[in-house]
């Protein structure tokens, strides 16, 4: 599919919203070793979890770009977002304030923090993230530190998509190398300069690379730019990478450069499967199951540490053997099942019912 620039509609790929299942999960099993004592394999296995935010990252580019429409007014472009995103982020901090919080917090609770209103006003407005400081950047939930710098990437998209567009494929191309030498530079500083004001700038501002290259290659998939990679052969590459660091000394001295590998193998597997969806080759990673836990996987995300740390609260952290397995499987089961009851019964409708409002509200205005 060639989509000449500024026309047509960019197809729907639901390989692409089934791979946020798994982002999604790794992030899960990063978090859940905090009740759960696992296994040491499989505790090294699920270490790399938390770059699954770094995939989100990449991925909003990707999709916020894949599917843009010209002449989209910025207003319409912020009230979507803002209807994606706040009201379930709202209600999740809402849920998180009785699992974080407490006026007299045990010290032994280390997750516990002083209830603040201050604090928590940053959460509301979505700027903790803002802070590197872990009391305000995980304030309120905290996994929604991750919504300022999305609320960050949002606020860019139009300006930088519109340069974008006066680019054709080699330039989107050249863009995208050009983005992933940038943060190449910038993590090159960083190691010679590890106590410098620029490695101590807000996670917005260094997280901007991985949704730029997201929105870098999907403009260049609109010309007609497919990664024949298949995606196993980048997965065997992340799992050698994983692995080497690790097990092989000589690898160890990289590690350093963990982000930039994610960033681009998260890139890659992301564009290599939305090559062959449009291919139609990828059907599995579309059926309907992957696809509907990638549409929960936003209110997965946002009610999973809550859950976690509710578990701990009450039951203490579990020893390795079947009472570790029981608490994983009984954690996930339980963030799955309301994971789909908020998106079914508040997340989509709500959301809904905010496009509606500001549809009618536009069409009220030109008459």
């Amino acid at each position: 599919m060639n989509l000449p620039v500024g026309e047509g509609h960019a197809v729907r790929l639901n390989a692409i919203t089934g791979l946020r299942w798994w982002a999604a999960l790794g992030v899960f099993a990063y978090h859940v070793t905090n009740v759960a004592t696992l296994p040491g394999s499989i505790a090294a296995a699920v270490r790399p979890g938390y770059l699954g935010v770094t995939f989100f990252f990449v991925l909003s580019g990707f999709v916020l770009t894949w599917s843009m429409r010209a002449g989209t007014p910025k207003r319409t472009f912020y009230w979507r977002r803002f209807a994606r995103i706040y009201p379930l982020h709202l209600l999740t901090l809402l849920a998180a304030i009785p699992v974080f919080y407490s006026f007299h917090p045990d010290t032994a609770d280390w997750w516990v923090k002083p209830f603040s209103i201050p604090v928590l006003m940053l959460s509301v407005f979505v700027i903790q993230g803002w802070w590197r400081d872990p009391t305000i950047l995980f304030s309120g939930n905290p996994a929604a530190w991750t919504l300022t710098a999305e609320a960050f990437f949002y606020a860019t998209h139009p300006f930088l998509a519109s340069g974008l567009r006066r680019t054709r494929l080699r330039g989107a191309l050249i863009a995208a190398a050009g983005t992933i030498a940038f943060a190449a530079i910038c993590r090159i500083v960083i190691i010679g300069n590890p106590g410098s004001w620029f490695a101590g700038l807000p996670w917005p501002i260094l997280r901007l690379n991985e949704f730029v290259l997201g929105m870098t290659l999907a403009w260049a998939m609109r010309q007609g730019w497919r990664f024949r990679v298949h995606p196993l052969a980048i997965i065997a590459v992340a799992a050698f990478y994983f692995i080497g660091i690790v097990k092989i000394p000589a690898m160890a001295s990289i590690a350093a450069w963990t982000p930039e590998v994610a960033t681009v193998l998260s890139a890659a597997l992301i564009v290599g499967v939305a090559s062959r969806e449009i291919a139609g080759k990828s059907k599995w990673l579309g059926a309907r199951p992957l696809v509907a836990l990638g549409e929960w996987s936003f209110a997965f995300y946002l009610i999973h540490a809550t859950f976690i740390y509710l578990a701990r609260s009450l039951f203490g952290v579990q020893p390795a053997g079947l009472h570790s397995a029981a608490m994983v499987a009984g954690l996930l089961a339980a963030s799955i099942v309301v994971s789909w009851l908020l998106h079914s019964f508040f997340e989509r409708p709500v959301e809904s019912r905010l496009r509606a409002w500001q549809a009618a509200r536009m069409a009220r205005s030109i008459r």
